[in-house]
Formats: structure tokens, C-alpha cells, sequence
């Protein structure tokens, strides 16, 4: 029986799509976390006949995802199949990665049977993991329009120089008080998480929380991962719905706050 991963970022969601992909015939496994230097590894030592990469949630992490794939020499070969997804951001995805196939889910099974028979046979491969990326500035990446009151609480030296100029009218504070649009909160510990997202929460309120940790390749001394400031996210009443490679060091997930039901 041929092998597919499937990547998806919500464990719950992603169980009804194993069970499709093993209905059209297929030994699937699934991952939920980003494509760290040890999870490429593993995937590369024993490389799947394809993998499904789902882009109707959190697609620009996806897209990273396939394009990590691509960078790494073991796992650049396995054929690519992008599931579902916004037609728009479908369209940038694809730009990076014209040889990927693409498809609905209700058209899943066949779009992996013919990606499995006719791999790619020079894979296209990004400049980068980052390629993704290139030319988005970062003030649109994290929202700050016109206007915003950004809040910047732990944030390195320099970090508005990173930012660059600001649109008309947006405003930076290094106070966690008072109306705040944007709250940048960057920490570095678990232990930090934990301790102040009650207080942080506040300000998720229409998505204007960014929790922002050190990468792992960052050299910054940490205990965080995406999944745990997930995790510590959702354990305090917090929905993620959208991820960030704020530069080489830094990465991001937005929260908004949950709807009661």
C-alpha cells in the first residue's frame, strides 16, 4: 500500500482527512507541527510516496512547510499535493511552486494518484525556507495599517528599526495599557509564557495579539516551540489564525479570542 503524509494544523480537522485519504486507498499518517530540522530528517529517512498539505488552515504555513520540503535535499523529491485553500493565496502558493499539484479535497484521491505516477522529475526548489516570503514587508505581515497603536513589550533592541517606517498616524508604545491595536509580546521562557498570557489576553480582542518566540536555528536560548505557545494560547480561552516568520530570529503566531459558543 503507498504511503501519505498528510499535514494539517488542527489535529481535530486533520482526522476526518486521514480517514478520506485512507478511503481512496492509502497508508496515511499526519503531522501537525512545522518542518523543524528533525521532523525533515525523519520524513527523509523514510520518505512517503507523496505528501498532502492542507491550505485551508493557516496557508502561508503550509506553503513554508512545502518549501522546507523542497530546501531539504532528502525530501525534495516526494511529490507535493496542496489541499483546498483560498483560491487567492492557492495562487501564491502555486507561484512558489508550480510543479506541486493542486486540488480540492473532493478531488484529492485523484489528484494523488497521478502526483504519485509522475513525479517531478527536476523538483523546483525556493531560494529559501523564507522564499515565501520575499517581498511581503512585515508591517503588512503583522497588520499595522494606518493608524494602529502598536504596543512592543520585550521586544529586542532595534526591533523598530526592524519594523521600518511606519504607515500615516500608526503609533508605538512599550506600555501594556491603553487602547493597543497590535500588542508584539515576545517572550522566551515557558515559564514567561505562562505567567503573563492571562494578563496578554486582553488584548486579543479582534486578533490583536502576537505572541512572538525565538526559532529554534535562532541561537537565542529557549523552551518555546509553535506548539507550545499554541497550546498555552488555547489553555487560556485564545484561537490562533495566523503564523509569522517575524525575521531569521523570530517567529509569531496572532491570536484572537475564542467565541464563546
Amino acid at each position: 500500500m503507498q504511503r501519505v503524509r498528510l499535514i494539517h494544523w488542527r489535529e481535530a480537522e486533520a482526522a476526518a482527512r486521514v480517514q478520506q485519504l485512507r478511503a481512496c486507498g492509502y497508508d496515511v499518517t499526519a503531522t501537525h507541527e512545522q518542518m523543524a530540522p528533525a521532523v525533515l530528517r525523519a520524513i527523509g529517512e523514510d520518505p512517503p510516496d507523496a505528501i498532502v498539505i492542507d491550505l485551508g488552515r493557516l496557508p502561508s504555513q503550509g506553503r513554508d512547510a512545502a518549501a522546507s520540503l523542497r530546501c531539504h535535499k532528502a525530501t525534495r523529491a516526494i511529490p507535493l499535493v496542496f489541499a483546498g485553500g483560498d483560491p487567492e493565496k492557492v495562487a501564491r502558493v502555486r507561484e512558489l511552486l508550480p510543479d506541486a499539484a493542486y486540488a480540492l479535497w473532493d478531488q484529492i484521491g485523484q489528484a494523488l494518484a497521478a502526483a504519485i505516477a509522475h513525479p517531478p522529475l527536476a523538483p523546483v526548489v525556493p531560494a529559501s525556507s523564507m522564499a515565501g516570503y520575499a517581498g511581503a514587508p512585515l508591517l503588512k505581515k503583522l497588520g499595522i495599517k494606518s493608524g494602529s497603536r502598536v504596543a512592543l513589550i520585550g521586544a529586542p533592541q532595534g526591533f523598530e528599526q526592524t519594523l521600518g517606517p511606519l504607515p500615516e498616524g500608526a503609533t508605538i508604545t512599550t506600555a501594556a495599557n491603553g487602547p493597543i491595536d497590535i500588542m508584539l509580546w515576545f517572550v522566551t521562557s515557558h515559564a514567561e509564557l505562562v505567567g503573563g498570557i492571562a494578563e496578554m489576553s486582553a488584548f486579543a480582542s479582534g486578533g490583536g495579539l502576537w505572541i512572538i518566540w525565538p526559532k529554534r536555528a535562532s541561537g537565542v536560548a529557549s523552551d518555546l516551540t509553535q506548539t507550545t505557545v499554541q497550546k498555552a494560547g488555547l489553555a487560556a480561552s485564545l484561537v490562533d489564525f495566523k503564523v509569522c516568520a517575524v525575521d531569521e530570529t523570530w517567529s509569531g503566531l496572532r491570536f484572537t479570542q475564542r467565541k464563546s459558543s
